[in-house]
Formats: structure tokens, sequence, C-alpha cells
């Protein structure tokens, strides 16, 4: 969830961390939202659900929150976009969630965390079978079998497993156009 405070003027998600170092506050407090931003927010239409994600993401990037946090922030926008059937924005939003989940992966920040090892392969090869690179997605859901022995999430070893088959079946069918 994304609470919004009009009179700091920021976004936050609940699994931000609650400590704030005091001269990283200072910081914060000069380059948090402009000061007609709550404003925006009054509106009450379904773009400001998007940009209260957009400010949180902002907000969790200046206080340095943990990748696997910020690449779920990107990942509900991307959402959000969907549902407006804006799949420019759909698409830039799913890259930026690609790039904190590979953050989070080479960092292991994602430790301590309830998302698996199996669940951000698992999501990386989604989106990246979503954005047109299928050669990265079939390398993230063999990665996802690589560690299935490990993993505490068998569902997103069957869903790695599903989507793996889907890809190298359209790979393996020629495409219409050039059958003779």
């Amino acid at each position: 969830m994304i609470f919004f405070c009009a009179s700091l003027r920021l976004s936050y998600s609940e699994d931000f961390s609650r400590y704030f170092p005091p001269l990283q506050w200072k910081s914060f407090r000069k380059k948090s939202a402009p000061s007609g931003f709550p404003a925006i927010l009054a509106r009450k239409d379904p773009f400001d659900a998007i940009n209260t994600y957009k400010l949180a993401s902002y907000c969790g990037a200046l206080k340095k929150e943990k990748h696997i946090i910020l690449a779920g922030i990107c990942l509900r926008i991307a959402w959000l976009y969907r549902i407006k059937q804006n799949k420019e924005q759909e698409e830039r939003f799913l890259k930026f969630a690609l790039k904190e989940y590979e953050a989070s992966y080479s960092t292991g920040d994602f430790s301590g965390t309830q998302v698996s090892e199996a669940r951000i392969l698992y999501l990386a090869g989604e989106i990246s079978r979503r954005i047109g690179n299928e050669k990265a997605a079939i390398r993230y859901f063999s990665f996802v079998f690589g560690r299935q022995k490990n993993a505490r999430e068998a569902s997103s070893i069957q869903m790695a497993k599903d989507r793996f088959q889907e890809l190298k079946r359209t790979q393996e069918t020629p495409h219409p156009l050039l059958q003779h």
C-alpha cells in the first residue's frame, strides 16, 4: 500500500524502512515533491494513483530504499498504465522494474523479505518476455529451474516452467507468413 502525506509532500510504501538518517532527511525535504503536488492529488481521478506511486518511487530512490521495494512500486505503476491502455508508459515502467529486480538480485537486498530468489528470477523473466526480450526471459526462467531445490515458492517455479515451454513453442513454430 502507498500512502501520501500532503504536509510533507511525500509518498511512501508500508515497506519503506522507518529510519531516516538526519542529514538525509534535510536533503530529502529539499528534493521532495513540488508544493503544488498535493493539489494535483486532490482531483481524485484514476491518474492520482499513478502520480502517488510515481512520487513513492521518487521518494524511495531519494531515501535509498531497497531495490526490491522500488521494483515492486515500478511494477505497480506499469500495471496502472496497462489498465489505462498506455502501452508506451507500461513498457517504460516495466523496464524500470526489471532494472530494480536485477539490482535486487545482484545485491541480495531481497533477503529477509517475503520475496524469494525464485520469485525475483521469475518476475525478471516475465517482464523480459512482456517487453519482447525472449532470450533474456528464457535465461531467467532457466535460472529458476536451477534454484528449484532451494526455492520456497513452488508456484514461481511452475509459472517459470510454463512460460519457458510457451516461449520454446513459439520459437519452434515457424511464422505463418514464412511457410510455403
